[in-house]
Formats: structure tokens, sequence, C-alpha cells
């Protein structure tokens, strides 16, 4: 009776045991045999080959997030046509030798809301222009109370000209008041309807406060935060963002709430350069090109936002008033404009 034919199978070696030292298996020179011990010699998994492996994860976490950026980038409407007709745009306002852009925050109020001005139109709650270009941004806020004469409307509170034109006159607007100097290149809105879930993307933000800040009912809803380290998620970062008479200090004014809108920006970049966003990166990839309105494509808001990533935590500067206005307008003097416009553009 002959023998039956058989093979012999072994096993490969779980991942641990790969690690495990002083394994009697291997072969001189940390070679051990692959397939059953048939001709192929496979190299032992040393430390070398685990930080490439994890060198390789990282890298794809990052394409993939690039990919998802680009993608949800390509999904936005964009600006309209009055708008875009409005920039300045040309070689001379490249990213990577310099631009200026507009950043405009809207107070667009739902009529379902019981917040004064709901449902009515919406009027900048934020102006900020960034020179951005080659890792240096340079950021002026512009008050919104600030005086300022709105093409065919007169003088008025300058957030006005978003209520009365929308982007393309706030440009012209913004353009007129700071001085023949400044060319708006692009335009930026932010959604704050989609703000919140931006920060929670994030994982929230983190914010220091020198005192307690209230403010009274708006949204439906009061806002408190004690002064100390505060953790916010999106909501609180944007009632936080958006107080503009603090019970806490009846004193403060506009000024005050331009530098916590800084300080908002200021924490949502600390936490995108932790550790602990990378996990999150995709996500937060998704989520901030809805966010913003703007008439730059993937690549342009991506090479803007390695800008402000890169750009270090330079402080934003607020021009100063000089003095109240009629119709609680603030009164900025054109010497404060064109020193601002200087150090903004870097001449």
């Amino acid at each position: 009776m002959s023998r039956p034919e058989y093979n012999v199978y072994r096993s490969r070696p779980g991942f641990l045991s790969r690690l495990r030292p002083g394994r009697r298996d291997a072969t001189p020179g940390g070679l051990r045999p692959s397939g059953g011990g048939r001709g192929r010699l496979r190299r032992a998994l040393s430390p070398g080959r685990v930080l490439k492996y994890v060198l390789a994860v990282l890298v794809a976490w990052l394409v993939l997030t690039a990919a998802v950026f680009f993608l949800s980038a390509a999904l936005q409407p964009g600006v309209s046509s009055r708008t875009q007709s409005a920039l300045r745009t040309g070689p001379a306002q490249s990213l990577l030798t310099g631009s200026t852009i507009l950043v405009l925050g809207s107070d667009a109020r739902s009529a379902q809301t019981k917040e004064p001005g709901a449902g009515g139109p919406p009027r900048a709650d934020s102006i900020l222009l960034l020179h951005a270009g080659l890792g240096r941004v340079r950021r002026l806020s512009i008050l919104r109370d600030s005086a300022a004469d709105i093409p065919g409307h007169g003088t008025q509170k300058i957030n006005a000209a978003y209520a009365l034109g929308g982007p393309a006159l706030t440009v012209r607007t913004v353009e007129g008041f700071l001085g023949n100097q400044v060319e708006v290149a692009h335009v930026i809105e932010v959604s704050f309807d989609d703000f919140p879930k931006l920060i929670d993307a994030m994982g929230g933000i983190d914010v220091t406060l020198r005192r307690c800040v209230r403010s009274a009912p708006f949204g439906g809803r009061k806002f408190s935060l004690k002064r100390g380290e505060r953790h916010l998620n999106g909501r609180q970062a944007l009632a936080f963002a958006r107080v503009r008479k603090n019970l806490c200090a009846p004193s403060e004014d506009d000024r005050a709430r331009a530098a916590r809108q800084q300080q908002v920006l200021s924490a949502m970049r600390s936490r995108l350069l932790s550790p602990l966003a990378f996990p999150r990166l995709p996500f937060v990839a998704w989520q901030a090109p809805r966010t913003l309105g703007s008439d730059m494509q993937g690549l342009g808001l991506s090479l803007l936002f390695l800008d402000v990533a890169t750009a270090g935590g330079a402080e934003t500067e607020v021009l100063e008033p000089i003095a109240d206005g009629p119709g609680g307008t603030l009164q900025i003097s054109d010497q404060e404009k064109q020193e601002a416009v200087s150090r903004l553009l870097g001449d």
C-alpha cells in the first residue's frame, strides 16, 4: 500500500512575533525563509521598516485631505459675476507674489430667530483685509461702524455697503475708504450658518478670557463665559465672536468685539497646527470650503490656507477711530488709513 502524498504548510508568524527580539527561526542577516522555506527570503520587520510604513500612512492621509479639499471646493458655487467684475484680477494679484483679499462675515439672521433685524437685509458683521503671499500674511481689520462714503448712498456705517449692494459694493467702498493704493483681488464671504460646523470638525477651540463675557439674549439664547481657559464648540465660538455688548464690561466697544473675532481665528489656526487635529484633517478639509464663498478655486484657497498656516501668529491691526461721528459712526483719520495701508502692503 503506497503512502498518500501530502504537502506541509507553515503559517506566517503574526505581526507582534516579528517584532519579538531573539527569534530563533531567523537566518543570518535578519532574513527569514518565506513560503515554507522555499527559496525566497524575507527581511525581518525592523524599526526602520515600521517607520517607513508609518510615514506612508501619514502621506496617504495628507493626500486624502488634499483630495477632499479640492473636491469640496469644486462643488461650491463661487461668487456672482457682479462681484467678480469688481475684483482687480491680473498677474500683479497672484497669491505667490502677494495679493489683497477682502474677508466678509455677514450678520444675516433667519426670520425664525428672535434677534433684532431678523429676516432683514444682512450687513457685514466683520470686515478684514489680508495681504498674502509666499508665507507672509498681514491683516487689517476695519470696524463695522466706521464712517465711509458708499458709492451712490452717501456717508454711512461701512458695513451698510453689504446690505445695499453685496460684496461688489463692499469691495468698491473699502477701496475708496482706504485709498487708491488698495486693490482687492479676491473676496471671501464667511457663512455663519456653516461656521460652527467647521469649528466642530476641528474638535472645538481653546480660548483664554481675561474677563467674563455675557450678552443679552440673541438667537433666542443667552451666552455667558467665565474668565480663564475655555474650550468652545462651534455654536459657542460663533456666539463668542458675535457678542457686541458685553454685560460684564459695559465700557467695551466694537474694538473689543473685533479682538474677540481675531482671538477665534488665532485659536482656529493653533488648533489646526496641533497634532490633535491630524486625524480630523479630511473632515476639516471637507467643511472649510463649505463655510466660505469665494472667487478663488481649490488651488487659490489651498495656497491662502498654506500662507496663513505658515505666516506665524502676527497680530491683526485694527483701524483706530479718532472720534465718534453722527448716527453712531466712528471717524477714522486719513493719516491713520494711509499708515495702516502702508503696513498692510509692506511698503
